[in-house]
């Protein structure tokens, strides 16, 4: 998805206020697809969103030119805020490349967690400064919140975002049917994103064996970074059961989808999962342990049944979350002109 998103304007809007997201990575592919379907949910509430893409990260030259496209982009479009999604290089490449630009942070999971690692502490470390450089910051949950050095109490907890019309609950059996899928089969679905080792997909095969020793028919369908984003709705109606091993997340996306289609969940406690998943009928928080997780896969598959997730949605819905940015966003609008005409003022 690319150009810029415009969507109805709203009552008492007299022009809609334009924002510029910052994305890490490519446009093509399902990386980032929240922060695409956030600047959608957002051009329904009749933001003006235009997406950048910063192609790379990594090289000071490419960094150079990718600087250039920015500030082209900058001027053309002419934003009243940039969103920067995503810490590290990617929110102090947004602050050093407009400095005059309000700026909203939105630190989503690995760029304040990070790795233990060189790369991962520097990470760490470029979130941290680019947190002093934002007008608004955004942690997509209170764990994540509590991992910043200063601005900790200022910064806002909203999560990526659901849209309900697009998750929504349908018979196992269609979702099944479309997918070519036997019925009577138990599946298990899991997101091993673009890293499987921080997502322990090892553990999570452990512990399938270990299940597969209780019950018969049992089979996983692991989420890769390839999955079309149009086809896990689909994905989400058919299994069985989601299961998350993360070592380390921010508000995994994946949760909030399953419950939204009444998918049960088991997962261990990373993240913001233990709220997610509180009072949820047949889910589980579970220990970091094979044997564990066994258990508690078969006591939920071996009579499989929906969950009342869909109960939780209002908590994570695109609407609410687009709602609160626009709050956001119409603040730092409103700043910013009350700036340029005091800036301007002859007296």
């Amino acid at each position: 998805m690319g150009g810029v998103l415009v969507g109805p304007a709203r009552a008492g809007m007299v022009l809609p206020v334009k924002v510029l997201f910052v994305i890490p990575g490519e446009a093509q592919g399902s990386s980032m697809i929240f922060a695409r379907r956030q600047a959608e949910s957002l051009a329904r509430e009749g933001v003006e969103v235009d997406l950048f893409h910063l192609r790379s990260r990594t090289s000071p030259w490419e960094l150079a030119r990718e600087s250039a496209r920015f500030r082209r982009r900058v001027r053309s479009f002419d934003p009243q805020v940039i969103h920067a999604h995503f810490g590290t290089v990617t929110a102090l490449f947004a602050a050093w490349a407009a400095p005059s630009r309000p700026l909203v942070i939105t630190f989503r999971g690995s760029d304040l967690n990070g790795a233990q690692s060189l790369r991962g502490v520097a990470g760490q470390v470029f979130s941290q400064v680019a947190a002093l450089c934002a007008d608004r910051i955004v942690c997509v949950s209170r764990q994540l919140r509590e991992r910043l050095w200063w601005r900790r109490g200022s910064a806002v907890i909203l999560p990526s975002g659901v849209d309900p019309e697009l998750f929504c609950p349908e018979p196992r059996w269609q979702a099944r049917q479309r997918l070519g899928w036997s019925y009577d089969e138990r599946v298990v679905l899991f997101n091993a994103g673009h890293d499987p080792a921080v997502k322990r997909l090892d553990l999570a095969k452990e512990a399938l064996a270990l299940t597969q020793g209780l019950l018969t028919g049992l089979r996983m369908e692991v989420l890769d970074g390839a999955i079309p984003p149009a086809r896990v709705p689909d994905l989400m109606n058919a299994a069985d059961c989601l299961l998350l091993t993360s070592d380390r997340e921010g508000s995994p996306t994946v949760i909030q989808e399953a419950l939204a289609c009444n998918l049960p969940v088991i997962s261990v406690d990373v993240g913001d999962t233990v709220e997610r998943l509180r009072g949820v009928r047949h889910s589980a928080i579970v220990p970091r342990d094979a044997s564990a997780i066994a258990i508690e896969l078969a006591r939920v598959l071996r009579t499989p049944t929906r969950s009342d997730g869909r109960n939780k949605v209002g908590e994570f819905s695109a609407p609410r979350i687009a709602g609160e940015l626009c709050r956001i966003y119409r603040e730092l609008a409103a700043e910013r002109s009350e700036d340029s005409a005091w800036n301007t003022s002859p007296y």
